[in-house]
């Protein structure tokens, strides 16, 4: 397959040019445009390295379309999965939780739907996208210990991040914030919203260190990579560094950011948060990360479409020393370093193909064909 007459986005610049792909690899990169009839003319648009998405919770809406609706898992599976490639994402690392905050959810009854569903869709050859397991692991829950090591026997594990929603720290340490989300979610009464907070706050004290050290070891022993999440405060940052974390997940203070960064972890931040201009909970805006130099990966989080947008908009930004290519590496190179995909992640001889052609209009990107391994993904 070639593509020419495209703006190539290598690593470090941007080439207008001609790839050659052969046998789903890379095989050259050159200057200039060809005139060989079976060549696709990119008509001066963007080639991009496919993107690599290391959290994103998009698989869940599709199992539980509706309250009380539990669409059959594969069908729901290969919808998730044609979303993701459609957006450019080639590389899904798809956060399953085990715990969550409230008892007898959807998100835990399909746990093991989503699991079985990721697993026999891969073996039988059925995605776009590859795709990788992330269990997000909400430690403040009384069966999330028990479900992680139950799974860890049953499949195999390529990316874990752990994590603590209760009130009152972390993501939600403005109450108010804490309040509005989950009132909103689950339609609780004042005093409901009340007792709730106690449940959460009591079950953290209780659950959430022994968890969440018991979760870190056994990655450790099987060389997983782990992710924090949520990092508020400098004892959260250096907590998460003694547990030989590789990914800060949405720090929700500059200061947590700068410190994560500094120690070398890869800050990770919300597509959405850059696209909406700032954080639904009020937190640190990426962007904001972006102008201080330490944003480190992009993640299309609850929105697949927002990934691509997220880079070109990074980029574009005039307080940042973001160009198209080190915004491009936001979601691609970098994130694929972070979890030690060594061989994609950026337009080079010998990576994979997986690639993107896109165009930039008045508003938005426009993603014209997506190629993984050299095939047509979308």
């Amino acid at each position: 397959m070639i593509l020419t007459n495209a703006q190539i986005v290598l690593a470090d610049e941007v080439i207008k040019g001609t790839l050659v792909i052969k046998d789903g690899v890379i095989d050259s990169i050159d200057h200039g445009n060809v005139s060989v009839s079976s060549a696709i003319d990119c008509n001066n648009g963007y080639v991009t390295a496919g993107m690599v998405e290391l959290h994103t919770d998009n698989m869940e809406k599709h199992f539980t379309p509706r309250p009380g609706v539990r669409w059959p898992a594969m069908q729901a599976f290969k919808v998730h999965d044609a979303q993701m490639a459609s957006a450019g994402i080639t590389s899904v690392f798809d956060a399953i939780s085990i715990g969550d905050v409230i008892e007898g959810s959807e998100r835990l009854n399909n746990l093991t739907r989503m699991v079985g569903a990721l697993n026999e869709s891969r073996e039988r050859g059925l995605t776009r996208a590859d795709h990788f397991l992330h269990f997000r692991c909400e430690v403040s829950h009384q069966d999330t210990l028990e479900n992680f090591n139950k799974l860890m026997k049953q499949t195999p594990v390529q990316l874990v991040s752990v994590m603590d929603h209760s009130p009152g720290q972390r993501q939600f340490a403005k109450m108010d914030k804490y309040r509005e989300y989950y009132q909103g979610k689950y339609k609780l009464s004042d005093a409901e919203m009340e007792a709730f907070i106690t449940r959460q706050v009591d079950a953290s004290a209780k659950y959430s260190s022994p968890f969440r050290k018991s979760i870190c070891e056994t990655c450790h022993e099987l060389n997983i990579p782990l992710a924090s999440h949520d990092d508020a405060t400098l004892a959260h940052v250096e907590e998460s560094h003694d547990f030989n974390m590789v990914i800060a997940e949405f720090p929700t203070t500059a200061e947590a950011a700068h410190a994560a960064h500094k120690k070398g972890m890869s800050v990770l931040m919300g597509a959405p948060n850059v696209v909406r201009g700032g954080s639904h909970s009020g937190n640190i805006a990426a962007h904001e990360l972006a102008s201080a130099g330490v944003l480190d990966v992009l993640s299309s989080d609850y929105y697949p479409a927002s990934l691509l947008e997220s880079a070109f908009m990074v980029a574009h930004l005039e307080s940042n020393d973001y160009d198209i290519p080190k915004a491009m590496r936001l979601v691609s190179l970098n994130p694929a370093k972070a979890v030690g995909l060594n061989d994609r992640g950026e337009i080079a001889i010998g990576k994979k193909a997986d690639l993107i052609w896109s165009t930039l209009e008045e508003d938005h990107v426009h993603i014209e064909q997506v190629w993984k391994s050299g095939q047509r993904a979308f």
